[in-house]
């Protein structure tokens, strides 16, 4: 019989949100027609699997440890269906069947019945259209690991099962046919058109849809992928998910003996220096705007796939600028918000920045806390969870309820300005924005000097009026403040793992990696340091890690302010380490 598996990747959000009650209504109406529709009766090409799953995750599947959305569920011999509706938030990882890679990844016969089982399972329970899995983007999603894992379910499965299977894959390639134009521009529009593809080269008598999505593919690539490989939302995690995509579809596209459009090859080229210039010399992505590290794998997987080994140059990538030396990668962002409907994950991070040294992540942002709710997703957004200046506590840019309830950033920095400098001795990322203009009439300026040895990082960050119009602003914000000044502070968010030390009386904080490698950050005394708790938020974990962070802390009383920084590595600390990272636990809480 086949019947299903499941853990969430931590996709937190339910994408089902984003589409109106109308639009709900709709696709259900759709799934359900669709269901009428003659049913594929097998696969005339079936793709090689490119999924990267995890075998500790797929093991602790079958042992019924079902994690979904931060919230572990312990259900031995329970379905994966009726554990995953304790969990309201788990639509998009378990509906998405992205959990199918793991058990794929153990493949032995347990896994494959549980897969089996559960996949039949999710067809009794939704297959009519029932649920919220029938959005496009996650049935896009769905379809493809059904269609990729094909040979894994239907093994030793029985007559009624297989045809089972190809009726349900057939009318979610029908709905995808006549819904993915709903599908948010994007991610999701990627997910959904992908989807159609490998239904249309895989599964019979559904080969009439191969050339339309085709077309709206290549055109989506020329739209959505910008001429410097980036997309609308920043988000550099999204942008490694729709190079994986377009990897994928020109795998199977290439294998069926069609050619591959010039419009996804030229997309996928301009991608991957993109995602080089947001990749931290530990191999992991930079974590803005609601994106992560990126799965195990996946990167690497993904620009081998692109073959080219182009890389980026030093200017800006997506809106982010990179500094590498020695050892040493820094990545900031230096553009504005993402505006409109990619607004929906943004963060308030402008001028935000990470750095890590070697394999080991020193200064991080928090993270998007959408795994953990609404109140963490909200937190995670805000300017003070993010290594970069805030005053007052407040954002440099807020978060907007609309009426349909989704959370548009908007009112943050309009003029963002960038500029690289080559010195003597290093390289220079010279940055300003005007977020805090129109309510102090003050502009952040951020410098940043990387020596040519990544040993050393010298900072600035300024507030200052730049023009005479701005002073009566900041005269108002300065007589709320009663004359006392407006308080600021510079926040450097660092990883779990790294262990601060206030030191030297406290002038400075020693930070010491798991590898041995110590930094010791220092101030020129414009404002007050001090040890806070912080968080590091990440999908896959049971609760939000806790973790530290230094704050400088002031208050402004003049028409510029000026604190200066340092973070240098120990005289001691050799310039190569042997750095060998411990094996992760197969549950990580």
């Amino acid at each position: 019989m086949l019947n299903g598996t499941g853990e969430g990747r931590g996709d937190a959000v339910d994408t089902s949100d984003t589409y109106s009650r109308r639009e709900r209504l709709m696709n259900r109406l759709h799934a359900r027609r669709a269901a009428r529709t003659r049913p594929a009766t097998g696969f005339q090409s079936n793709p090689e699997p490119k999924m990267i799953g995890h075998y500790a995750r797929g093991r602790q599947l079958l042992a019924g440890n079902f994690l979904f959305s931060g919230h572990l569920i312990e259900a031995p011999g329970v379905s994966l269906w009726d554990a995953a509706e304790r969990v309201t938030t788990s639509t998009n990882s378990v509906h998405g069947f992205s959990w199918l890679d793991d058990l794929a990844a153990v493949g032995d016969t347990k896994a494959r019945v549980a897969a089996q089982s559960w996949v039949g399972d999710w067809i009794t329970r939704y297959g009519h259209g029932r649920g919220a899995g029938w959005t496009p983007d996650i049935t896009g999603r769905r379809l493809i690991r059904w269609i990729a894992h094909g040979f894994f379910l239907l093994r030793g499965a029985e007559k009624d099962a297989t045809q089972t299977y190809y009726k349900s894959a057939a009318q979610q390639a029908i709905f995808l046919s006549r819904r993915w134009h709903v599908a948010r521009a994007g991610l999701p529009r990627f997910e959904a058109l992908a989807g159609m593809i490998y239904a249309g080269l895989s599964l019979q008598g559904m080969e009439d849809r191969v050339d339309p999505a085709i077309a709206v593919l290549a055109r989506d690539c020329k739209v959505q992928i910008g001429p410097d490989g980036g997309i609308p939302s920043r988000n550099p995690e999204e942008l490694l998910e729709i190079l994986t995509l377009l990897t994928w579809v020109e795998t199977a596209l290439s294998g069926s003996g069609r050619e591959v459009p010039e419009a996804i090859l030229s997309a996928m080229a301009r991608i991957a220096p993109a995602l080089r210039a947001v990749r931290h010399s530990d191999g992991g992505l930079a974590r803005f705007h609601g994106g992560g590290r990126g799965l195990d794998g996946w990167l690497d997987h993904a620009l081998a796939a692109v073959g080219t080994m182009e890389q980026p140059n030093q200017g800006l990538h997506m809106g982010y600028g990179r500094l590498a030396a020695g050892r040493t990668s820094l990545i900031a962002d230096t553009a504005a918000p993402p505006i409109g409907v990619a607004a929906a994950e943004a963060h308030a991070s402008t001028l935000a920045l990470e750095l890590t040294s070697g394999r080991r992540p020193l200064i991080v942002n928090c993270g998007s806390g959408s795994s953990f709710g609404p109140e963490w997703r909200r937190a995670g957004r805000a300017t003070p969870s993010h290594s970069t200046l805030c005053i007052e506590g407040v954002s440099s840019a807020h978060i907007e309820v609309r009426k349909d309830g989704a959370e548009l950033l908007c009112a943050g920095p309009k003029n963002v300005q960038s500029e690289f400098t080559a010195l003597g001795d290093g390289d220079r990322l010279e940055m300003a924005h005007d977020g805090y203009r129109a309510s102090h009439g003050l502009t952040h300026v951020r410098t940043l000097d990387l020596s040519q040895d990544g040993r050393a990082l010298a900072g600035e960050d300024l507030l200052t009026i730049l023009e005479a119009f701005d002073e009566p602003l900041f005269d108002k914000a300065l007589d709320a403040a009663k004359l006392q000044g407006i308080p600021w502070s510079v926040r450097f968010h660092l990883h779990p793992e790294v262990d601060a030390i206030v030191d030297l009386g406290g002038a400075a904080v020693s930070l010491t990696q798991k590898s041995g490698e110590i930094w010791v950050f220092r101030h020129d005394g414009a404002g007050e340091m001090r040890l806070d708790p912080s968080v590091y938020l990440e999908n896959g974990r049971l609760r939000p890690r806790a973790a530290q962070q230094v704050v400088l802390s002031g208050r402004a009383m003049s028409y510029a302010t000026r604190i200066r920084w340092s973070l240098s590595k120990a005289q001691d600390t050799p310039t190569t380490l042997r750095d060998v990272k411990e094996k992760q636990p197969e549950l990580d809480v």
